[in-house]
């Protein structure tokens, strides 16, 4: 499993393992019925309190993504995707794009990589 975190990132550690993790699960890299590691590995390999690795798995499994079991930890459900984002979805997600966008431009990033990068995205959304 490839997942990072940045401890010096303004966004909350528990926040970036949820949004790791759910990159990995959308893109199938984690399928139903495959074992997340054991919370104290996880947070040991990460270099973060337990804690913050269970409230991501909490989180994960609110949205319907996981089956957590005491002693049994953290299995891969399988889940649907809606065929159709409701209108709060579709707005969040321009918000969320926007912000980020002018984020890393406030950082430097170049507005041509910006356009590269989404158009690029773009492109690998397509054809899956």
């Amino acid at each position: 499993m490839k997942l990072r975190i940045d401890l010096k990132s303004t966004i909350p550690v528990y926040r970036q393992i949820v949004d790791g993790l759910r990159i990995l699960l959308v893109n199938g890299e984690l399928n139903a019925g495959d074992q997340l590691p054991p919370v104290r590995r996880l947070a040991l390999d990460l270099g973060v309190h337990f804690n913050t690795v269970a409230e991501s798995y909490r989180t994960l499994a609110e949205e319907g993504w996981l089956d957590i079991e005491r002693r049994n930890g953290a299995r891969v459900v399988p889940r649907a995707v809606p065929s159709r984002a409701d209108p709060q979805t579709e707005e969040t997600f321009q918000r969320r794009l926007r912000e980020l966008v002018a984020e890393v431009q406030s950082h430097g990033f170049p507005r041509g990589r910006i356009a590269r990068e989404l158009r690029q995205l773009a492109e690998n959304l397509e054809r899956s």
